[in-house]
């Protein structure tokens, strides 16, 4: 029996009608921005797996790190008890963050990461004697699929089996170019002294269709968030590590959050790890001679000792010139590739920052929901010819290991063009028909 038969038998995958879905490929290795499958044929890894691989698979720099560590130790309960690991990933991660974050709470991916976030806020306010229980958010925002991170995500067919589960919160629609003046007149009204957070994928709204908006806008929404004393919470589980060009999002602001939420890139895709960081003013609220004031949350796997070297050594090559210098290489060909792509008929909305390139393919007849067969269409035409791109709905969009080469990213361009000839024949046969 093949592989993928035998995942049939025994494996529900995520995000997937397994009822119809066809049988997965099976993946035996990968090099750099390369997977490859167990015939032998290689797939250009454009969306870094789940925007999670920094540097390429396989690298051979991580794989050493986490080799040497597991021959020293491979996990310790992190309560009561720590590893060098883990404090020089704190002791080096905090100094590249926006200033006013002083310590990490370590979980184990994205989800977790917001969920501590909302419950630190939430007991902030707690400890302190003015409960708050309102939150902001932004619609069409992806947090998580866990509970807390699915309240304060946009309400969605994804999150519609569990809508009576989930807490209540206010939105703001997302302020785009044009739409600023109407989500200001909104916040106005929401924006009180009763909020606890406001939480955003600063810059990028990623799951949500990789929605792009800018950073004054978002400095003046936080300022007025802050007026009314609630705390600011950045999810950069995406954003963070040099995807917008910056270390993180946040560094495009001059509003500074008082949490932020890390996972994804942290370890260069090697292994699951999430943090979480926050100022000392929201740390030092927990900090009491009474027990009841204690932060109750973690993970069996919190603090990793394998999943930090991972994230060491992770660190080690972002910060490297070379790896830098990769991020403003590939933000500069995007760059040339978008100018491209606005002049082509089946594309709108064509939209950067940094090494996240979006645009939305648009064929007459067809929705741009996440449900549109435009998807469908997209993923098999590029995956067909050895690009594996994963489209949110009609949203095609390339976020690549900084690893990419030039000529890899020409073949997978000279492909998404090809892909956006086939969307425009119709088109244009109904122009001519016309």
């Amino acid at each position: 029996m093949t592989l993928p038969n035998r995942d049939a038998a025994v494996i529900w995958h995520p995000f997937t009608q397994m009822h119809t879905a066809p049988l997965p490929i099976p993946i035996s290795r990968g090099e750099g921005s390369l997977l490859f499958d167990v015939n032998g044929r290689s797939y250009l890894d454009m969306i870094s797996s789940w925007w999670v691989n920094l540097h390429g698979h396989a690298h051979p720099y991580i794989a050493e790190r986490v080799s040497q560590q597991l021959r020293i130790l491979e996990h310790v309960i992190f309560a009561g008890f720590t590893h060098e690991p883990a404090v020089e990933l704190a002791e080096r991660l905090l100094p590249i963050l926006p200033a006013n974050q002083r310590r990490v709470f370590y979980s184990d991916n994205g989800s977790t990461a917001v969920e501590v976030a909302l419950k630190m806020a939430f007991q902030y306010w707690h400890n302190i004697g003015q409960p708050r229980r309102r939150v902001i958010a932004l619609e069409g925002a992806y947090h998580g699929d866990t509970f807390g991170a699915m309240s304060v995500g946009g309400r969605s067919a994804f999150s519609a089996p569990f809508a009576p589960f989930l807490f209540d919160v206010d939105y703001l629609p997302v302020p785009v170019p044009g739409q600023e003046s109407t989500v200001l007149a909104l916040a106005e009204t929401l924006f009180a002294d009763d909020v606890a957070a406001f939480i955003v994928e600063p810059l990028v709204q990623g799951a949500g269709g990789m929605v792009m908006y800018a950073p004054e806008i978002l400095n003046t929404l936080m300022e007025m968030a802050r007026k009314q004393g609630a705390l600011l919470i950045a999810d950069e589980v995406m954003t963070g590590f040099g995807r917008t060009g910056k270390l993180f999002a946040s560094h495009y602001l001059t509003i500074q959050p008082d949490l932020m939420c890390l996972s994804k890139g942290l370890t260069g895709g090697t292994m699951a790890l999430g943090v979480t960081t926050c100022t000392e003013t929201v740390y030092d609220a927990f900090l009491s001679d009474s027990a009841y004031k204690t932060l109750f949350h973690g993970h069996s796997f919190t603090a990793n000792p394998l999943a930090c070297a991972a994230s060491l050594a992770s660190l080690d090559l972002l910060l490297s010139a070379e790896t830098q210098a990769s991020i403003q290489r590939i933000a500069a060909r995007h760059e040339l590739f978008a100018d491209t792509l606005k002049k082509c008929q089946a594309v709108e909305n064509v939209r950067q920052l940094g090494t996240i390139l979006a645009f939305d393919l648009k064929v007459a007849g067809e929705s741009s929901s996440y449900f549109s067969s435009i998807r469908d269409l997209a993923y098999n035409y590029l995956l067909d010819r050895g690009v594996l791109m994963r489209p949110l709905g009609n949203v095609l969009y390339f976020l690549p290991p900084y690893c990419t080469t030039d000529e890899q990213l020409e073949e997978a361009y000279e492909t998404v063009l090809g892909l956006v000839h086939k969307l425009t024949l119709p088109l244009l046969s109904s122009y001519i028909a016309e």
